[in-house]
Parts: structure tokens; C-alpha cells; sequence
């Protein structure tokens, strides 16, 4: 059996318990031999930091600094695993990006293929099933990358938009925690990095891919930032696995996406609605009134964490064309900010939205939920904010 000897006679203190406090609880207790594991969920004044060895923080705290007795999961997986894994952040499609790799490598490559991370469950709950043939595919949230002192053999910065100021603060403290997928690669590694992503200090190998690349991958997902996510996968599959050009274009074919990711739900009164109830930043709105076909009207707002909503103030100006519902928080900022106009109106919540887009929309024409707000304070997660728009509509 496998052992993780850093925590060998140790005192860990595990804060925070929930989905990842309770895997690393496992991992202790399965892999390593520590002298006393305790779990802790208050606050930080509260831990006695001389009592303890070890002290492993849940990504959802925060803690503004870095300190030498804290780690987390994914530092431990990295320390453990970071020669096979491709690292996968920014504040937009590393979800659908890691998957794309992970479906792509799966069927091109004769090794195992492990997606986790933030997409799914916590990393070290595979510790027991990677060998020296495995490829690990971990999408990194900021949270996740915070504090770590290890980064990826391979590093994926897709882009930088605002985001997570209510976490962070500032644009400076945010941006430099996704830093971390590069800042310890060696010249061995290799670093994707989208042009529009700010200067980011590593010894690896460097590859900058720009936005609207001349390639048309066919995909089945909709979205020209679909075919940016796939420029990086090609480039992954071909440069760093040697995969044939052929047998990644025919593998990104069969990609079919994600849910409540620019997702087509159904038809209903000739109306046909997609779920976009990922959208938690104005760019990303946009982005799926350009992908999808016949859009006609849109739902925005949720929680408001302090982003700046000019650029979407102003294309909402501009697209009298479009049917604009706000609702919630954010949507009646907007509101206020747009001033009155003929294709923009203020709701309460989700079901009047739905139910002022069933009244708007013409038959042959398409409705999206694209919030450009986190969910949070109205639903338990992006998931939830989805499921509740699909029973909405009744498809």
C-alpha cells in the first residue's frame, strides 16, 4: 500500500470539514501515520498554531498570507503527483477545458486518464489509484492555488477577468494566487497562457495562444472561446503527448460539452431555451448571446460580489435587439446603471423572469439563462440556479 510519510508523527489539524476537510480526514487516517489528527471549523484567531505540526486549510477560507505551517490537498497532491499532472485555471472554461483535455488524451493516448480537482472529487480521494501510467488532469480554482508551492508539470492560464473580489479584495491578490500554477515550474515544464493574461513569472517552457484562432475544430460545443479552449487541448495533446493531428480533431469532434455551460435544454412554444447558468462574469454573457443562434432574450443577475458591470452596461445599450431581464441583486444594479429603455426590465427573482420570458420571446427565437452573477444567496450553486430554470420552463 501506498504511504505518505510527511505526516508521519505529526499533529494535523484539518480546518474546515466539509467535502474536503472530510477527504483529507480519509487520506490521513488511510495513507499516513500521524501522531494526532483534530479538525477545527472556526476561525483562524481561534487555532492554537503552536499546538500543531501541520495545519491543512479548506480552499473556501481565507487567509491573506502565506504560512510555513499551513498546506492544503492540493499542495500535498502536487508534492506527490505534480510530474504527471496538467494544471488547468482561469476565470473562465476550466472546467470544460480540463474535460476536453481529459476526453481527448482518454481516447488518444494508451495511458489512464484522471480527471479532478474542482470539477469533481477532491484530489487526494485518488491518491490510492494513480500509477507511474497515469495522466492527471486537475482543474485548479484560485482558492486552490492560493497557497501552494509546487506547481504542475504542465500549466493551462486560460484568461483573467474580475472575479472573487468578495474573496480576495483586489484584482493584484487574485491574479497572483492563479500565478501560482506557473510560478515553480522548472525549465522542464511547459506553460499555456492566453495572450490577454498578464505577465506571469516561471522557468517554463512558454506557449501564448491568442484568442480567435484561424482553426475551425467542428466542434459540437457552441462558442468561439469553445474553439480557444480547443487551440489549448490541441496544442497539449500533439506538442507535450505526440498525439497525431488527426486523432485529436477527430476526438475534439466528439467533445459534447457540459451542463449549464451554454447547454440547449429543449423547446418549448417554439421558443428554444439554453441554460448558461455557469455565466458569473459580464464577458461571459456576451460571449453566449454572440454563440447562441437566434438569441433573443436573456436572464441576468444573481448575488452582486463588487465586479465591474460597465462592459455589459454598455452592450446592453448598444443591442436594442435583445430582450435584457434582470432580476435579483445584481440585475437591479444594472438596471439602474442602463436607466430606462425600451428592451430592459426589472423582475424579483427567477420565475418572473422565465415567466417575462415566455411572454417575450416569438416562436423561433431563443431564451438564455446567462446570469453574469454567482448564485449564491438565491440557490446553493450555479447547479442548482440551472436545474430550477430548466422546471421553469417546463422541458
Amino acid at each position: 500500500m501506498k504511504h505518505y510519510s510527511k505526516f508521519d508523527g505529526k499533529r494535523v489539524l484539518i480546518w474546515g470539514y466539509g467535502r474536503e476537510g472530510r477527504s483529507s480526514e480519509r487520506f490521513l487516517r488511510e495513507f499516513c501515520s500521524p501522531a494526532e489528527i483534530a479538525v477545527f471549523e472556526g476561525k483562524r484567531e481561534d487555532i492554537d498554531e503552536d499546538k500543531y505540526d501541520w495545519i491543512l486549510k479548506s480552499p473556501g477560507i481565507v487567509m491573506p498570507e502565506d504560512h510555513p505551517k499551513y498546506s492544503s490537498q492540493t499542495e500535498i497532491f502536487l508534492e506527490e503527483f505534480r510530474d504527471r499532472v496538467i494544471g488547468v485555471t482561469g476565470t473562465k472554461g476550466k472546467s470544460t477545458t480540463s474535460s476536453m483535455i481529459a476526453h481527448v488524451l482518454g481516447e488518444c493516448l494508451e495511458q489512464k486518464v484522471i480527471l479532478l480537482g474542482n470539477i469533481g472529487k477532491p484530489c487526494l480521494d485518488y491518491y490510492g489509484e494513480i500509477d507511474e501510467n497515469t495522466v492527471i488532469v486537475f482543474e485548479m480554482s484560485c482558492h486552490q492555488l492560493a497557497h501552494v508551492r509546487v506547481s504542475p508539470h504542465v500549466a493551462v492560464f486560460l484568461n483573467l477577468f474580475e472575479e472573487h473580489l468578495d474573496y480576495y479584495g483586489t484584482m493584484e491578490r487574485y491574479f497572483a494566487a492563479k500565478c501560482n500554477i506557473a510560478r515553480f515550474q522548472t525549465p522542464a515544464d511547459r506553460f499555456f497562457v492566453g495572450a490577454q493574461v498578464p505577465a506571469v513569472a516561471t522557468d517554463a517552457v512558454k506557449t501564448v495562444i491568442a484568442f480567435g484562432s484561424e482553426d475551425n475544430y467542428h466542434l459540437q460545443v457552441l462558442g468561439e472561446h469553445n474553439n480557444y479552449n480547443a487551440e489549448f487541448v490541441y496544442r497539449i495533446a500533439t506538442q507535450v503527448y505526440g498525439a497525431s493531428d488527426e486523432a485529436v480533431r477527430a476526438s475534439l469532434k466528439t467533445f459534447c460539452g457540459l451542463p449549464h455551460r451554454l447547454q440547449r435544454i429543449g423547446e418549448k412554444d417554439g421558443v428554444t431555451y439554453y441554460d448558461d447558468s455557469i455565466s458569473t462574469i459580464p464577458n461571459a454573457t456576451i460571449e453566449a448571446l454572440a454563440a447562441i443562434p437566434g438569441a433573443y432574450s436573456v436572464i441576468i443577475g444573481g448575488m452582486d460580489r463588487g465586479i465591474d458591470y460597465s462592459a455589459l452596461v454598455s452592450f446592453i445599450k448598444e443591442h436594442p435587439q435583445y430582450r435584457f431581464i434582470l432580476a435579483y441583486e445584481t440585475g437591479r444594479r444594472i438596471y439602474a446603471s442602463v436607466g430606462e429603455c425600451d428592451w430592459c426590465c426589472l423582475v424579483e427573482d427567477l420565475e418572473q423572469a422565465v415567466a417575462t420570458a415566455k411572454r417575450l420571446t416569438p416562436a423561433g427565437r431563443a431564451c438564455v439563462l446567462s446570469p453574469a452573477a454567482a448564485s449564491y444567496g438565491y440557490f446553493k450553486d450555479f447547479e442548482e440556479r440551472g436545474e430550477v430554470f430548466r422546471a421553469l420552463v417546463g422541458v
